[in-house]
């Protein structure tokens, strides 16, 4: 019962090989509960009739395996059913190796691989050998546009099928994917070069013959040019830490995941689980920008960095600017990673709630505590199946550790039912909305649950939908600001120039916390501690605002 890859594949000895690694915890959830990854999805089978090619293994009557590439139009092979697949073996292959060795033992392991998106899927499966007798069955394996005499089939039952993770696929590209990957910053590049071409204030243009070449050579060239680009020591921002773009994947239709390196591949400085890079962006305006994205990679790996961002077409620009300028090669410096949202060191029970791609922070939290051994459950929602980041990989992983929540299937989180079922002691983490943190907040206070035991990161600002207009007199400078219901006190110190610190906007580093010399505020960060609220005086603007109609500041 459960993952049938695993079922498959753990075998006694690979079960020791996991203890002895210290991962066999985290694998043995894949073992229970129903059936799965046995049958062929919408996902799997999009992928598959998506690959011109995969590579093939079977066993021979030596008991070696033998490892085949097949390879055809886009789509040759076939998603007969949920459990089926084939496709037509033709003329000239002189393959015939795999074919004997069916004839012995019908077992076959099947690797598809998208280098561009560094993704691949392993799949296991029985085969039988279709010959022409069969006419009907390869009638259906047949390639219209294949205009080659085919030899025999092979159909294969699937018994079970697993994804891998992108680490050390490196991204290659067909010449027409290069083509469409590159084709904005080529098309940008080539006004540029012909801009300089022609100078109508000089009187030159260069002929009709001499463009035609021009343009024959630059699209020859456009890998050279992309080349050329990734090799360039010029770099977004201005931090100490030094990463490049090495890998990018598509994890949903509005997540983009960013995989960053060290330029020269030296070790990462090590991170613990919730912490996060500020990464520079340029925006449509020209302005270069700082975002906080948490690393969703496993805190245990110091090769990469991953973040995943969503783009958010009715937001404040930032991810939109991100999927339209990060490219592959691209050079990036930042300062070192923060963490406002660290991982209890004590053992106690752990939950773990996210909300879309909340899951970024929540994702390393799981993976670091099942290199601990320490139990948890993770609880995760979005808004449908394909819109959850993370999703397959992350039920992979953890099996009966996770519940997933997908909206469009009327799935909710039973907030309530999560918090007050936990033992006593135990520590809930949150990221995603604010309507999710204001609800599991409102929850555990009408539940009599301790605040200390609900710990959050929020992944954007925001303004309560209660915040009302108030005034801030700032003491040194003599000025006063009015702070509309929309607006934060800080964006509100920012806008008319004034330059006070701030780094994560959203109530949990305290970096711009500020005295406060008269009226009473209203703390909604999770940053400043008891005596420093009461003692020091100290807000937060970035989330902070007041109970008073007026705050009078030590700005």
């Amino acid at each position: 019962m459960g993952h049938k890859f695993a079922e498959i594949a753990f075998t006694p000895a690979v079960c020791a090989v996991q203890s002895d690694q210290g991962s066999r915890g985290g694998y043995a959830g894949m073992s229970q509960g129903v059936d799965y990854n046995h049958l062929i999805s919408e996902r799997e089978a999009s992928f598959i009739t998506a690959r011109d090619s995969f590579y093939m293994a079977s066993v021979g009557e030596t008991g070696w395996p033998y490892v085949q590439h097949r390879g055809g139009p886009a789509g040759f092979i076939k998603v007969l059913d949920a459990n089926t697949l084939g496709f037509a073996d033709y003329s000239g292959n002189r393959q015939y190796i795999s074919t004997g060795n069916f004839g012995h033992n019908d077992r076959v392991a099947l690797f598809f691989m998208d280098y561009p998106h560094r993704t691949r899927l392993k799949l296991l499966g029985r085969v039988q050998v279709i010959d022409l007798q069969d006419s009907e069955t390869l009638s259906r394996l047949e390639d219209d546009h294949y205009r080659a005499q085919i030899e025999r089939g092979f159909v294969i039952h699937v018994e079970a099928f697993d994804w891998n993770c992108p680490q050390h696929i490196t991204p290659r590209y067909t010449e027409a994917e290069f083509k469409e990957e590159y084709k904005e910053e080529f098309k940008q590049e080539l006004k540029e070069e012909l801009k300089e071409e022609f100078d109508p204030a000089a009187g030159t243009s260069p002929s009709a013959e001499s463009r035609s070449a021009d343009q024959d050579h630059s699209a020859a060239t456009v890998q050279q040019h992309s080349i050329e680009r990734s090799d360039r020591t010029d770099s977004l921002g201005e931090g100490e830490l030094e990463l490049v773009i090495s890998g990018i994947r598509q994890l949903s239709p509005r997540v983009r995941a960013y995989e960053l390196r060290a330029p020269d591949d030296a070790e990462l400085p090590p991170i613990a689980a919730g912490s996060h890079l500020l990464l520079p962006i340029t925006l449509e305006s020209g302005e270069v920008v700082q975002r906080h994205y948490s690393i969703a990679s496993n805190p245990a790996r110091r090769d990469i960095y991953e973040v995943a961002v969503l783009r958010e077409a009715d937001g404040g620009g930032g991810s939109r600017a991100l999927h339209a300028s990060y490219r592959l090669g691209m050079q990036l410096r930042t300062a070192l990673p923060g963490n406002y949202f660290s991982l209890d060191p004590q053992p106690t029970p752990t939950v773990l709630i996210a909300a879309g791609i909340g899951i970024t922070p929540i994702k390393a939290m799981a993976q670091h505590l099942t290199t601990l051994d320490r139990p948890f459950k993770l609880h995760y929602a979005g808004r449908s199946g394909k819109e959850m980041p993370y999703r397959d990989r992350l039920q992979r992983e953890f099996g009966q550790q996770i519940r997933l929540y997908a909206g469009d299937q009327g799935e909710r989180l039973d907030i309530e039912n999560i918090l007050i079922s936990a033992p006593n002691n135990t520590l809930f983490y949150l990221c995603g909305p604010t309507r999710l943190i204001d609800n599991v907040i409102a929850v555990a206070e009408a539940n009599g649950i301790s605040p200390d035991r609900i710990r959050y990161e929020l992944f954007q600002s925001a303004v309560a939908a209660d915040s009302r207009p108030i005034q801030v007199e700032l003491a040194r400078s003599g000025k006063t600001l009015a702070v509309g219901s929309d607006q934060t006190i800080l964006d509100a110190l920012l806008s008319q120039g004034i330059n006070q610190p701030y780094s994560c906007k959203t109530g949990q580093c305290k970096t711009c916390a500020i005295k406060v010399l008269d009226g009473e505020p209203e703390h909604r960060d999770t940053a400043l501690s008891g005596d420093e609220r009461n003692s020091l005086q100290l807000m937060t603007p970035c989330v902070s605002r007041a109970k008073t109609d007026h705050l009078v500041l030590d700005l």
